[in-house]
C-alpha cells in the first residue's frame, strides 16, 4: 500500500519512515511532507492509500487537512500523529479514528496499520464501483435508516452522536449550502473558537467514512464558507409520500382506496425518534399534511353515512394526534346519531382530561356548546 508522511518535523519524518521500513508490512512510502499544502496536492495526485498526518501544522490544521483529503479521496485511511494526548482524545475525541501518540514505537504503530489495512479492505473497490447502479432509498420516517436491494434497510453506525446529528441537518437541508458557524454554533456552543473547527473537520471525517459504502450517492461537499449534502440517485420516504400525496385525485369511491395506500406510507412522524429542535418545523408541516389527509378520508366516509368507516378513521386521528378536537367532536356526533350516550360521554371526558393534563385548557367553545346541546335534548 502507498504511503506518505506529512510533519513539519523533518527528525520526526524521517524517524516515522524508518519504524514504517521495519514492519515488513508491504508498504511502499512515495512521499515525505513538511509543507500541508504541497502535501495535498501529491496525496491526491499520487493516490495515496494510506497517509500519516501531525495534527500540528503550520498554515493548514492537520484534521482541517485530513477532511479535505478524505472529501477528494474518500478511501484514503487517515491516521492521525500527535504529541498531546488530551488534545487528541478529550478535545477532539480522537479515539473514534486512527490515531497514534509521539514517542511511537514500532509495536504500537504495527497495530495501527494492521486495522487501518483491514479497514482498507473492508469495502473492496469493486464494490464501491458496483454502488454506482444500486437502488437506494433513504427513510426518514420515524427513524432515518438507508436500504438497498442488497442490504436491506440498515440504521448507519455513526461513531458519534454529533456526527448523527449532523449528517441529519444536512440531510434535512440537501442540496443545500450550511455555512459551517452554523454548524458549530449548534452542535458546540460551549467550545473555545480554536478548538470548535477541529471539532467539525473530525466528524465530517466520521460522517464521510460512514458513508463511504454508498459511494457517489451520498456526497458532502466542502466549500470555503460550508458544506452541502448532494443525493444523486437517492429515493427519500418522505419526498416520494409527499409527491404522492399532492398527486391524488379528488376523493370519491373510486379513488378512496389510493388515499388510503397513500395515508399508510407515513408510518411515523419525520425524525419521530430524535429529539432535535431544528427539525420540529418539518415536522410539523408534513404533520400537518398528515392530519389534513386523514380527515379528507374521515370526512368522505361522514358524507356517505358509512358510519362504521367513519368512526374508524376519526378514532385513529384521535389515538394518533390526541389534540385534535375535531376528530372527537365529529365522533361524539356519531355516537350521538347512533343513540349511543356511553361513548358520547366518554369521549367528551376522555378529550377534556387530554386537554387540561397537555395545555391545561378546556375544550373548544364549539365542542362545549355541542355537547351543552346535546346533554340538553338527551334529558329532555
Amino acid at each position: 500500500m502507498k504511503v506518505i508522511l506529512v510533519d513539519d518535523e523533518r527528525l520526526a519524518l524521517n524517524h516515522l519512515e524508518q519504524l514504517l521500513q521495519k514492519l515488513d508490512m508491504n508498504l511502499e512510502i512515495i512521499g515525505k511532507y513538511t509543507n500541508p499544502l504541497e502535501a495535498r496536492s501529491e496525496i491526491i495526485r499520487l493516490e495515496a492509500e494510506i497517509v500519516f498526518l501531525d495534527i500540528h501544522l503550520p498554515e493548514l490544521n492537520g484534521i482541517e487537512l485530513a477532511e479535505q483529503i478524505i472529501e477528494r479521496k474518500p478511501r484514503t485511511q487517515v491516521v492521525f500523529v500527535t504529541a498531546f494526548n488530551d488534545y487528541a482524545v478529550k478535545a477532539f475525541e480522537l479515539n473514534a479514528v486512527d490515531y497514534i501518540m509521539k514517542p511511537i514505537s514500532k509495536e504500537r504503530l504495527a497495530k495501527t496499520v494492521e486495522r487501518i489495512t483491514a479497514r482498507a479492505q473492508a469495502v473492496p473497490d469493486h464494490e464501491v464501483a458496483d454502488s454506482a447502479d444500486r437502488h437506494i432509498r433513504i427513510n426518514m420516517f420515524r427513524q432515518v435508516s438507508i436500504e438497498t436491494e442488497q442490504d436491506g434497510r440498515i440504521l448507519p453506525q455513526w461513531r458519534t452522536t454529533k456526527a448523527q446529528e449532523l449528517f441529519m441537518y444536512l440531510l434535512q437541508h440537501r442540496g443545500q449550502l450550511i455555512r459551517k458557524s452554523t454548524l458549530t454554533d449548534m452542535l458546540w456552543p460551549e467550545y473555545q473558537p480554536d478548538k470548535v473547527y477541529a471539532q467539525l473537520y473530525t466528524t465530517i471525517y466520521h460522517i464521510r467514512k460512514t458513508l463511504q459504502p454508498f459511494g457517489d450517492h451520498i456526497q458532502i461537499v466542502n466549500t470555503t464558507e460550508g458544506y452541502i449534502l448532494q443525493l444523486d440517485r437517492i429515493e427519500l420516504d418522505i419526498e416520494e409520500w409527499e409527491a404522492r400525496l399532492r398527486a391524488l385525485p379528488p376523493i370519491s369511491a373510486e379513488s378512496i382506496p389510493r388515499h388510503e395506500e397513500v395515508s399508510k406510507m407515513y408510518t411515523g412522524d419525520y425524525l419521530q425518534e430524535y429529539g432535535y429542535w431544528w427539525a420540529e418545523g418539518e415536522r410539523q408541516r408534513l404533520r400537518s399534511l398528515r392530519i389534513d389527509s386523514l380527515f379528507l378520508i374521515a370526512d368522505w366516509y361522514a358524507a356517505e353515512e358509512l358510519w362504521n368507516k367513519a368512526a374508524a378513521s376519526y378514532q385513529t386521528i384521535c389515538d394518533l394526534y390526541p389534540l385534535e378536537e375535531k376528530a372527537y367532536l365529529s365522533l361524539m356526533r356519531i355516537f350521538a346519531a347512533q343513540n349511543n350516550p356511553a361513548l358520547v360521554e366518554r369521549h367528551y371526558n376522555l378529550l377534556r382530561t387530554i386537554l387540561r393534563e397537555e395545555l391545561n385548557v378546556q375544550p373548544s367553545g364549539e365542542v362545549l356548546r355541542w355537547y351543552e346541546s346535546w346533554a340538553e335534548r338527551r334529558f329532555v
